[in-house]
């Protein structure tokens, strides 16, 4: 007898609908056919065994698999449940009438029970989108998968379970989120504050600037400034997701597997921090079966490169492109995927490798050649993509001991999200452009015009402080970035003198 069970591979961030047709008849033996991977191979172990001690028999006839489209690689574990409900259902040990209205998907244990896969949020969008009834799948995944409304989630704890349901002998309710009201709850809880800051109030208005244009950002300092403090509250002050962006991020931390079991959506923005040891495909994506990289998984968030000289030149290099195009394209000879990487780059490093180069009551141990050479393992290329540049200097006692209010996340977004919006009726009318950071060349120069006092200020700077001539552009976005959060329509003076002092690494101290 021939059945057809549906399932569903990821490739990238999304799904592609997967047919698993399974025939029975003739003589003895097992075959699978249509590109599976090892894992997909080796469910026949994990099926049969399921299947026996669930209480079923496995059938003595030839068994034959085919994973449709065959020209499409399948991988990983969780065509275990679809296989298995083809086999019983081919065998008649349960009805088959209902496999056309679900997806089904589901990694077996031997015992029959369902462990969790990767990738139910676009997996049940698909399901939704192709006009299915229902999705089957591990009770771990409801959470995530019951973001997708009007679609029927059915969570099963085994194999048991879902042949019953199937065959109307078992009554399931569908999983039920409210959405909204999970994504209001979570945005409201913020695990660490701005408030818990004390002093460096300099810094705390440079993250402000960046957070409200989308500035890139890059603090250099002597160990125990505060640069890490900093950096992991700048989510904080970022404007609260939107809802499609929301589901944009949860989609890729579910391909990769990296979906806490509890939360069904993500509702804050990531923030992520690798090591320095990092390899290049682990931060960008790819691998013999392409996963998101860090700078995927930090979509609509924060990337931190902490002591950002550690990490081989050869890992940096590769963010440049994202940096500017927003998404990685990773190649194959037999495929291409792209994984979207909007994300916000925060940086920190020492000025030197003993860490106390330019420190106000400390002496560096290092000689200028060798301060020389730390800061030069940053390229130009990737300076060129960080607007704002901030000297960190340490907190002194008073500053620790201050028993005064202290401004918080709260109150420093509301302005953050005045500025967006600004931004956001400016660029109304240009594709893509949202923010003052993603300004470039002629837009430069037609949004952020400078009056003639502003201009001699600039020029004298750029002269007298010997910045470099990349700084100029970077120094006109941010000026218009103070000018948003000031409520002027005009950049003034004021405000291009606050820019000029966030370019720190083009001072002529901080370069040989």
């Amino acid at each position: 007898m021939l059945v057809k069970t549906h399932g569903c591979s990821i490739v990238g961030v999304n799904a592609i609908p997967i047919f698993v047709e399974v025939n029975i008849g003739g003589s003895f033996g097992y075959a699978m056919v249509g590109l599976p991977d090892n894992a997909v191979k080796e469910s026949k172990e994990r099926v049969e065994t399921a299947i026996r001690n669930n209480g079923y028999e496995f059938p003595r006839g030839k068994i034959t698999i085919n994973l449709a489209p065959a020209d499409v690689r399948k991988e990983g574990s969780a065509f275990d449940l679809t296989i298995a409900i083809g086999i019983l259902a081919a065998s008649r040990q349960m009805a088959s009438d209902k496999l056309e209205d679900y997806l089904i998907l589901g990694e077996l244990s031997l015992d029959g029970s369902l462990q969790p896969i990767k990738g139910a949020l676009p997996i049940a969008i698909e399901a939704r989108k192709k006009g299915y009834k229902g999705f089957i799948l591990p009770a771990q995944n409801a959470n995530e998968a019951g973001i997708v409304n009007h679609l029927d989630v059915i969570p099963v704890e085994n194999l048991r379970q879902a042949a019953d349901f199937l065959n109307g002998h078992l009554k399931i309710e569908p999983y039920y989120l409210d959405t909204r009201e999970l994504f209001s709850y979570h945005q409201e809880h913020l695990e660490v504050d701005f408030s818990e800051v004390k002093g460096q109030e300099n810094i705390k208005r440079g993250l402000e600037v960046a957070a409200a244009g989308g500035h890139n950002l890059i603090m250099i300092g002597p160990p125990g400034s505060g640069k890490t403090m900093l950096a992991r509250r700048f989510a904080t002050i970022l404007p609260p997701l939107t809802l499609q962006e929301a589901l944009e991020t949860t989609k890729i931390h579910s391909v990769a597997g990296k979906l806490k079991t509890q939360k069904g959506l993500i509702a804050q923005r990531p923030f992520r921090s690798p090591h320095h040891t990092i390899s290049d495909v682990a931060l960008v994506g790819g691998g013999n079966h392409p996963q998101p990289g860090e700078i995927s998984l930090a979509h609509n968030g924060v990337l931190f490169l902490d002591e950002l000289p550690e990490f081989k030149r050869q890992v940096l290099e590769v963010m440049r492109q994202p940096l500017e195009d927003r998404i990685i394209t990773i190649s194959r000879a037999k495929f291409t995927v792209e994984y979207p990487c909007n994300f916000m780059l925060i940086a920190s490093m020492n000025p030197c490798p003993c860490g106390f180069y330019n420190h106000p009551t400390k002496s560096c141990s290092c000689t200028p050649p060798i301060v020389e050479k730390y800061l030069n393992k940053i390229s130009g290329p990737l300076m060129d993509r960080i607007d704002i540049h901030l000297e960190v200097t340490p907190v002194n006692f008073e500053e620790l001991s201050t028993k005064r209010k202290i401004e918080s996340s709260e109150v420093i977004r509301k302005r953050v999200i005045d500025a967006r919006n600004k931004q956001i009726e400016r660029y109304k009318d240009l594709k893509e452009i949202y923010s003052n950071a993603m300004l470039s060349g002629k837009l430069i120069h037609e949004y952020c015009q400078l009056d003639s006092v502003s201009e001699k200020l600039l020029k004298t700077a750029m002269e007298k402080l010997d910045l470099s001539a990349r700084a100029y552009d970077r120094i006109l976005k941010v000026s218009r970035t103070i000018a948003d959060l000031a409520g002027s329509e005009n950049i003034k003076v004021e405000h291009v003198a606050e820019a000029i002092h966030y370019r720190n690494l083009d001072r002529s101290y901080w370069k040989s």
